[in-house]
């Protein structure tokens, strides 16, 4: 019968639900609680969202296994303004969001009708991505699932943003923030197309003095002042002259846009042409120097203020275009400019970096030997560059008073003296632009006056920050020092707007707490779900005392439910399971989610729990691509998870999405995979079926062949291999083995053991004893095939709660594993021989070595193992024995082919030829049959050294340990 997941997927969801496996509650079991990043449901989830959900899925069905009392929860993120941008667009009758809805989403037209209401679709999605998860086999408690404009919840984070409060974390005045015009609101990553979280910039605006006015760069590094040789303009671009706080400056009209958003009052007077400003002459300040302006077509005029200055000696960029400019004279000419002028133009080093010889920027841009602007390495050189002279530099003596400091000092300290002297103000820009709200107008940045903030620059609190995440177990280890550059950088947060779904703030309601902001600690609020879920409680019933005594253990359980109306074993439960449950122990989530979320998770932990309660691991997966690119609806190669499900299965999809890369990279899916996938899987339940076909097999084992002796070795190292990947969360590598080894040794075993004959009763009871583990392995990545094989074996209760597999030692041999091994490797030699000569053999012949090359074998491998193998030191001692100088240049010849030999075996064989002896003409001569049927010819096996020998090549002499001499004669 052909697997249908349709039908297993339904049976098996069905049984979950009604025997309520996956709703846990204290116990006297150790726990583990697991959470994932509640979804944003502004539309349904696609493949590519799949993948987190799902290694956290797999994370949590591993632990349950290993007899963890596990914890999934899942709530929905209705906080913020992409609901309502999308409702507007509805309302305004947005075709092309309507066309997508019917088309991509298969959302009813009469239903979409009713999306004009932001809250219709919340709720409608809400169902569809609920509905999808359940489909996936997530096995998640459902009687704790919330929203985060339930009034409940409202209650929680105004409970939070108080104690935040009350510990001076929440700030109002004026910083910059993402802005969108068109809404009128801040803007972070959730209110963003691509969910991009807008970086903003601090740059050092530089006033270069001109005849009456002042032409103004825009820099990251005012520290290199001192080594400016031009300013660079984009002589195409539209530049303006305006009237900026009592001062004339000349920026580009786009920098003139932006400069009321960041406090400045300014007036336009003017436009002009780049061109215009070309040959002028201006002044450096505190150097005095005088510079001229030059043309620049990479100048963007969108950027900061369209201005650059030019520092050559210690920007790889600025270098470069002086190099390319220099060689453009039909250029240089349009504008007036001679190739000699532009050639006198050198470099200024100001500072000095250990093991640089000279200027940082032409050294590097030499070393890395980068062609021109446009080449990808001069990214490379400039990071190189910035990087060592941050670090490692020291600034010049002709610096001024800055001589000898460090560079990240100099830095600030030169920034100061500019502000300080009216040389330069601060402009903000955003670092990853261009950015567009989901309404579709381009984000800006914004000082933003008389706004809320959480103070996240506060020193104190980043070092609690860096205690919690110094103690916590990041995965992948790469990112820990990513986790803490986030942490020294963050500033103040804007945590309220305007308008959007959410929480209102507590002690000033006009504003809503925005969606960054309130989905910090929500991991806690799980608990208290359940209660409200299943006795209805109220949000009147919730106060801070409440919550107080929940979290913190605060106050007296007796009187805070008197005074709230709360049953007391429902209040004592809540702090009771909160105490049982926290610390959170995994928290799953996108890289995206990295530089905010995730760090604000860590911040707002450490900020309102006690130590004992701070969270002690994060784990963090890349994207999913489809086909090599980037999922997007203007690619159309977006696969919603439902439709992807009701195609190849649950199974299928999980497996596609997870197993192809490990977890930092991103994954790749495709239909081919998705079809391969599946055809395994089917693969699988074909080879239960054929075994549960044979009968229940004998009661005990049956005296083992060694055949049999391997493959319950192979299952025990797999086990073995799994659980280590798995603890590590190397979940591609334990797939591979599940899937794919395993599979491939299991049908090798057949092969061998029954030459293509049947299953018979014979048999049964090994592959019995392999299958039990084997669905064990797969039951975290494909639980719906692993529910079904595991009751056709007649495994007891649900295999979701079943032990993970351990190890028996007594199963493993490591003998029959390297005679196999060894066995398997002479075959693949003899294929590659026959396919090189294309000989159709009516004889092969095998010569296996001799003891004496064994000896001197085992005695290579020794000294190799302990690194001190010399190979003209070895057969020098080694022509020292008589027994070996007898054989002369062959034992030399042997040498030297086994130290090469030697080399490419894996540490493992080479370990096992130490250990333990192999009778390679035994091995061969039991499975002689095998081989002949293989290669349809006469199979003679003789030692090379045999006084019978028959070696009509001289082959015989070749032999090397494990590897037999081959000799293949034709019929």
């Amino acid at each position: 019968m052909p697997y249908d997941h349709v039908a297993v997927e339904s049976k098996w969801r069905e049984l979950w639900a009604k025997h309520k496996i996956f709703e846990v509650d204290p116990s006297s079991k150790p726990k583990y609680f697991i959470t994932v990043a509640y979804p944003y449901p502004n539309s349904p989830q696609h493949v590519g969202h799949g993948r987190t959900y799902t290694l956290a899925d797999v994370h949590a069905r591993f632990r349950r296994m290993q007899g963890f009392n596990v914890l999934f929860p899942m709530g929905f993120h209705y906080t913020g303004t992409p609901i309502l941008a999308m409702s507007k667009r509805i309302a305004a009758g947005d075709q092309e969001l309507i066309d997508l809805f019917k088309a991509l989403y298969h959302v009813p037209g009469e239903q979409i009708k009713n999306f004009a209401e932001p809250l219709n679709i919340a709720r409608y999605f809400h169902e569809e991505i609920r509905t999808g998860m359940q489909e996936m086999g997530y096995s998640i408690d459902w009687r704790r699932e919330f929203t985060t404009i339930d009034p409940v919840y409202n209650k929680f984070i105004e409970w939070q943003f108080r104690k935040l409060q009350s510990k001076g974390f929440i700030t109002r005045g004026s910083h910059p923030v993402g802005w969108c015009p068109s809404c009128g609101n801040p803007v972070g990553q959730h209110d963003t197309q691509g969910d991009k979280e807008p970086e903003i910039g601090e740059f050092v605006a530089i006033k270069f003095k001109a005849d009456g006015f002042h032409l103004v760069a825009g820099t990251l590094r005012p520290e290199t002042i001192f080594g400016v040789t031009n300013i660079w303009v984009n002589p195409e671009a539209t530049y303006v002259e305006a009237e900026v706080d009592s001062e004339r400056w000349v920026v580009s009209k786009r920098a003139a846009e932006k400069l009321p958003l960041l406090g400045k009052k300014a007036s336009v007077l003017r436009e002009l042409k780049g061109s215009e400003l070309l040959k002028l002459e201006v002044e450096v300040p505190l150097t005095g120097r005088k510079v001229r302006v030059l043309p620049a077509e990479f100048v963007d005029p969108n950027n900061v203020t369209g201005v650059v200055m030019s520092v050559p000696a210690h920007a790889p960029y600025d270098y470069l275009a002086l190099r390319d400019l220099a060689i453009r004279e039909d250029y240089l000419a349009k504008y007036g400019f001679s190739r000699s002028e532009i050639k006198q133009i050198s470099p200024i080093q100001i500072i000095k970096v250990k093991d640089i010889p000279g200027a940082p920027a032409v050294y590097v841009v030499e070393q890395l030997g980068v062609k021109d602007q446009n080449d990808p390495k001069a990214e490379d050189a400039t990071k190189e560059v910035y990087s060592k002279e941050f670090h490692h530099g020291v600034m010049m003596e002709n610096t001024m008073e800055f001589s000898g400091m460090p560079v990240s000092e100099a830095k600030e300290k030169v920034r100061e003296k500019l502000i300080e002297m009216g040389a330069a103000t601060i402009f903000y820009e955003l670092l990853n632009r261009p950015i567009y709200c989901r309404c579709g107008a381009e984000v800006v940045v914004k000082i933003f006056e008389d706004q809320w903030f959480i103070n996240y620059r506060d020193p104190s609190w980043k070092q609690l920050a860096k205690e919690c995440l110094k103690n916590m177990r990041i995965i992948p280890e790469d990112l820990q020092q990513e986790f803490e550059n986030v942490i020294d950088w963050l500033r103040e947060k804007a945590c309220a707007r305007k308008s959007g779904l959410g929480t209102r703030l507590p002690w000033d309601p006009d504003w809503v707490i925005e969606s960054l902001s309130d989905s910090t600690i929500y991991m806690a609020y799980y608990i208290v779900s359940k209660y409200v879920n299943l006795y209805n409680l109220k949000a009147v019933q919730f106060g801070d005392e409440v919550f107080d005594y929940v979290f913190l253990g605060e106050g007296d359980p007796v009187k805070i439910a008197e005074k709230y109306k709360l049953p007391i074993d429902v209040l004592s439960g809540m702090r009771r399971e909160f105490s049982y449950f926290y610390p959170l122990d995994a928290r799953h989530s996108g890289r995206d989610l990295v530089p905010n979320h995730l760090t604000f998770f860590i911040f707002n932990h450490v900020a309102i729990f006690p130590r004992e309660f701070w969270p002690r691991a994060i784990v963090v997966n890349g994207s999913v691509l489809m086909e090599g690119k980037k999922m997007s609806k203007s690619l159309g190669n977006i696969i919603p998870l439902r439709d992807a499900i009701r195609e190849f299965g649950a199974d299928t999809i999980r497996l596609a999405v997870i197993s192809t890369a490990e977890i930092l990279q991103d994954a790749d899916f495709s239909i081919p995979l998705a079809k391969s996938i599946r055809e395994k899987l089917n693969d699988f339940y074909d080879l239960v079926q054929k075994v549960v076909s044979v009968g229940a097999g004998e009661k005990t084992p049956r005296q083992l062949t060694y055949l049999d002796e391997w493959i319950l070795s192979r299952i025990e190292k797999a086990v073995a291999h799994v659980t280590s990947a798995m603890e590590n969360f190397r979940v591609r590598e334990a797939i591979h083995t599940v899937l794919y080894v395993l599979d491939q040794e299991v049908r090798w075993y057949l092969r061998r053991a029954l030459g293509g004959k049947p299953i018979d009763g014979k048999t049964s009871w090994v592959l019995r004893k392999v299958l039990n583990k084997w669905i064990r392995l797969l039951a975290p990545f494909a639980p719906y095939l692993a529910e079904e094989t595991w009751s056709m074996i007649g495994g007891d209760g649900f295999v979701s709660l079943a032990e993970w597999p351990s190890v028996e030692e007594q199963w493993i041999n490591e003998q029959v594993e390297l005679e196999e091994e060894f066995f398997k490797a002479v075959i693949e030699d003899t294929q590659e021989i026959l396919r090189v000569t294309s000989i159709k053999p009516k004889v092969v012949y095998y010569y296996t070595a001799p003891q004496w090359k064994w000896k001197l074998f085992r005695e290579m491998i020794s000294l190799f193992e302990e690194g001190s193998f010399n190979l003209g030191s070895f057969i020098k001692e080694s022509m020292k024995k008589e027994e070996i100088r007898a054989k002369g240049k062959e034992a030399v010849s042997f040498i030297q082919n086994a130290s090469k030999y030697m080399t490419s075996l894996s540490p493992e064989m080479r370990r096992g030829i130490l250990k333990m002896s192999i009778d390679e003409q035994a091995v061969l001569e039991r499975s002689r049959g095998f081989l002949e049927k293989l290669f349809n010819a006469q199979v003679k096996i003789f030692r090379a050294d045999s006084p019978d020998i028959v070696d009509p090549a001289g082959k015989a002499k070749g032999a090397l340990p494990l590897r037999p001499a081959i000799y293949l004669e034709g019929g």
